[in-house]
């Protein structure tokens, strides 16, 4: 073949510098569409997981059991002073509520008196009120009445509420009458209650556990016996050396 002249299917370097190799795109992964629905039932589960209906992140029955003094023995099954202790870490509050219970009338279970709340923002191994830093500590107190049936106690705030102190911070706020009701233990002196105010409390857990009678109300739970001392105590013979025989 004469040098100059090429065959058409024949290509110099020249001519393959100037055209373009065009190369296949990489193939792309789908996404699998199975790893979405597993994520997406992770999602639900985790936040079913985290929230429950009428409850924060409230102390369990166990942990405000501990905290609580041991049981007063009253004459009266009932009525007493009841107290709870409990931590709530979604509003990061402790909270002491006390019952005050008095019967309106002897052989009918319903009762009068006053609950009590004195609560404080704080850590959760804060369960006494830390000196002051600024965040709330409040006191709040108001009328009750109440009512036990088939050994169920309900217990509800009546009238208003009033602010007796705010030790540290500063109260702007304004408050749900509590409502407590649960079933009474009476070998533990205990009900497990929920409290209903119709604002933030909503069938929150609350363990009350009775810590004091009403005044002449007291159980004495061993015997006591008296020992009076003799009328005289017979002479002390002194022997030799200094030593009474």
């Amino acid at each position: 073949m004469p040098r100059g002249r090429r065959t058409p299917w024949q290509i110099t370097e020249a001519d393959a510098s100037l055209i373009e190799v065009s190369k296949p795109e990489p193939e792309r992964k789908r996404p699998d569409p199975r790893r979405r629905v597993l994520a997406g039932a992770a999602l639900v589960g985790f936040v079913l997981a985290s929230w429950v209906p009428g409850r924060g992140q409230a102390s369990t029955v166990a942990e405000q059991r501990a905290r609580l003094p041991p049981p007063a023995a009253c004459k009266d099954p009932i009525a007493g002073i009841w107290k709870s202790h409990s931590y709530d870490a979604m509003h990061r509050d402790w909270t002491i509520f006390t019952l005050e219970m008095k019967r309106v009338e002897q052989g009918r279970d319903e009762f009068e008196g006053r609950i009590t709340n004195d609560s404080w923002i704080a850590e959760p191994h804060e369960s006494s009120p830390p000196p002051c830093r600024g965040e709330l500590r409040y006191i709040i107190s108001m009328d009750a009445r109440g009512e036990v049936r088939d050994g169920e106690i309900h217990f509800w705030g009546v009238g208003s509420w009033n602010l007796d102190e705010v030790p540290c911070g500063y109260w702007n706020m304004g408050y749900n009458l509590d409502h407590f009701s649960g079933k009474i233990d009476p070998d533990l002196m205990e009900f497990q209650s929920v409290n209903n105010d119709g604002g933030r409390a909503v069938n929150d857990p609350v363990v009350f556990r009775r810590v004091h009678c009403n005044d002449g109300e007291q159980l004495d739970e061993e015997p006591r016996i008296a020992v009076a001392p003799p009328p005289f105590y017979p002479p002390e013979d002194q022997g030799g050396c200094g030593f009474r025989s």
